[in-house]
């Protein structure tokens, strides 16, 4: 059998991987503790579930323009405005099947054969496998600890190229945690303009932010950097709604009308009951936020804390997100391996660092219940010790 070579050239996601033999070795029976996939364990708040059961019973089960609703888009522009001091028209915003189809979408709208995409590395594991399906080159760009996994000045001018065509920008991120500050981020968009580089800003982690950090969506500066960034974001971190699938975009008119005519020959519309949750979700109480963040911080403490009481882990405290990126240089184990033992020996699933570009790393979620937390840094614990 012969596939398309783009396929060929994509890899797996270990995120989805581990998650997957850990939830098959708990269907077995196995008492497994997952520290894998990046969803909260909240439910969805009652009235975004109420708002969905009430569009079902009336009738709201038809397709919807291909790029959102009316409502929707005017809500979005609404949060953006209010939360972000950004302006864009609900023709800017085209809302997709989750905030990575909205960054599938753009990659493929903007880059082709013979572009180069920067990525700071660590990165999520999806980049650079959305660069290679739109046949352009990954390129990726080394952090340091010592510079929190952030950009430095020096090493962005350096990566780029007559070639560069886009910047993925992640704050807070995923893996690390890290959040750029306004300084950070002002040199990055002044380096931006002057070469004429996109900007894929993800946002999807905004709200989850601890100790005094503040979002800032690098858009914000001026008129030159609005018009080069694509700005995503969506409802799955901030209210715990990954399975709804409702992410979206908002960019320059030009991106923005491209995205919705591919959107409309691939997916089409994002679900139109879903549409309805993430209205009621932008639009509602936004308490619930402030609980969920609360808790997850009091999970990190504690995470931290316990990770660097284990002899050859050395955690690194996020200011933002929900996962903890841990170094194991010190056992000597390179990542792969440690998941896989971690998994094998003492039942707890870790997403090693590899497929995040840093094989001496491993990633831990505390988005899941404090009990399950101790008792999986009880495990962690006692196989390092033996």
């Amino acid at each position: 059998m012969r596939l398309a070579a783009r396929i060929m050239n994509v890899g797996e996601s270990s995120t989805l991987a581990i998650t997957a033999e850990a939830k098959k070795m708990k269907k077995e029976g196995i008492d497994v503790v997952s520290f894998g996939a990046g969803e909260p364990d909240f439910d969805t708040p009652k009235n975004i579930k109420e708002a969905a059961k009430k569009a079902i019973d009336e009738g709201v089960t038809k397709y919807t323009p291909s790029g959102g609703t009316p409502e929707l888009k005017e809500a979005i522009a609404a949060k953006l405005l209010t939360d972000n001091k950004l302006e864009y028209k609900p023709s800017q915003i085209v809302v997709s099947c989750g905030a990575k189809h909205s960054i599938y979408n753009i990659i493929q709208v903007l880059c082709q054969k013979g572009d180069e995409v920067l990525i700071p590395s660590p990165y999520w594991v999806s980049y650079p496998e959305m660069v290679k399906l739109a046949e352009a080159t990954p390129v990726f760009i080394p952090t340091r600890r010592e510079d929190n996994f952030k950009l430095t000045r020096g090493a962005l001018k350096k990566a780029i190229t007559k070639k560069t065509r886009l910047l993925i920008l992640n704050s807070p991120s995923n893996p690390t945690g890290a959040v750029y500050n306004e300084e950070e981020l002002f040199f990055i968009s002044e380096l931006a303009v002057e070469k004429g580089i996109y900007v894929l800003s993800d946002e999807i982690y905004e709200k989850l932010l601890y100790d005094g950090s503040r979002h800032i969506s690098i858009a914000s500066f001026n008129k030159k950097i609005y018009d080069l960034t694509i700005l995503v974001n969506g409802v799955s971190k901030t209210y715990s709604m990954t399975g709804w699938r409702i992410g979206y975009l908002a960019a320059h008119q030009e991106i923005a009308s491209a995205v919705e005519n591919l959107q409309s020959h691939s997916t089409s519309n994002p679900a139109s009951m879903c549409q309805k949750a993430a209205l009621e979700a932008i639009s509602g109480n936004q308490d619930f936020i402030r609980e969920m963040v609360d808790e997850f911080k009091k999970r990190r403490d504690y995470m931290a804390q316990r990770l660097a009481d284990i002899k050859g882990f050395s955690p690194f405290v996020p200011r933002g997100a929900f996962y903890i990126f841990c170094d194991i240089s010190c056992t000597g184990i390179k990542s792969v391996e440690l998941a896989g033992r971690l998994l094998s020996e003492a039942r707890v699933a870790v997403i090693p660092g590899e497929g995040f570009g840093w094989n001496n790393q491993i990633r831990l979620s505390f988005a899941t219940g404090m009990e399950t937390i101790k008792k999986g840094m009880d495990r962690i614990e006692e196989w390092a010790r033996q």
